[in-house]
């Protein structure tokens, strides 16, 4: 059951094939997710499949698509930015933070059987808030929100090492770096461009992500618009040359040619590969 506010939205449900048509999820497209799966769990995010071998947490932004891949049965939060991502929030566990603008991977949270139930019980006390009319529900559901974020933080940081202070600050610059990408890959392909908006040389911003990734600049802004070339592609109906230049592409031909280079396949063979 989904329970919503006038203006500030947020709601829990369960994360299955039959609880999810597509009508209800046009309608949290663009909110922000929480989901929570129990190993064992097969799901496809984005045009990867992933089998999950231990309880996991999966944190994505909107537009990011998700569907079960099996008869599992996990938990949706979702929420939008008015209810909880506001700019008074601690940068690491607001919407830009680590869990969400993460170059380094789709990023699960993998869970031991503590953490897993200390998960499972803060999403206990969200369902049961849910049902409260009280006047601070709100504010106890969005405190319950930050918990999961904080603690999930906590977790990724350990398991990557990154509690050191000075590998966090070459996170910080390579999360920087991914949300300027975020917001210009489609007008800014070159690295120089980037480089330019961080005020250093092509080189030392290669240098400088090399401390920490295994891809290069290069490679980060050249893997974002072939994930956007494929969400086009797959979910809306614009031709191939509409969607090049969507993604500032002047010759359609030259977008053909990179996006079957990056991806193995053309455009026309991966839309058609993928519907079928």
């Amino acid at each position: 059951m989904i329970k919503q506010f006038s203006y500030k939205r947020f709601g829990n449900i369960s994360f299955t094939k039959e609880s999810l048509d597509e009508e209800f999820w046009n309608s949290i497209e663009n909110d922000i997710k929480i989901l929570f799966f129990p190993r064992g769990s097969i799901v496809q995010v984005d045009f990867q499949e992933f089998m999950l071998d231990v309880d996991s947490l999966l944190f994505v932004n909107p537009k990011i698509v998700i569907k079960p891949c099996e008869a599992i049965e996990a938990t949706l939060m979702h929420f939008n930015r008015d209810f909880y991502c506001i700019e008074i929030h601690d940068h690491e566990v607001a919407c830009d933070g680590i869990l969400y603008n993460n170059v380094f991977e789709i990023l699960f949270i993998s869970l031991n059987d503590n953490q897993s139930q200390e998960i499972k019980n803060i999403i206990n006390e969200i369902k049961n808030e849910m049902k409260s009319e009280d006047s601070s529900t709100e504010e106890m559901l969005r405190i319950l929100l930050k918990i999961i974020i904080l603690k999930s933080t906590r977790i990724w940081k350990k398991q990557h090492y990154l509690e050191n202070d000075d590998l966090q600050t070459e996170v910080n610059f390579l999360r920087k770096f991914s949300l300027l990408v975020e917001r210009h890959y489609k007008t800014h392909h070159k690295v120089s461009d980037y480089a330019d908006m961080l005020f250093m040389t092509p080189k030392n911003l290669g240098k400088k992500i090399s401390l920490i990734s295994k891809k290069t600049p290069n490679d980060i802004i050249k893997d974002r618009l072939i994930l956007e070339s494929k969400r086009l592609l797959f979910y809306t109906s614009m031709s191939v040359k509409e969607i090049a230049y969507n993604l500032n592409y002047d010759d359609d031909a030259y977008f053909v040619r990179f996006f079957t280079k990056n991806a193995g396949l053309s455009p026309a063979s991966f839309r058609k590969n993928s519907k079928i």
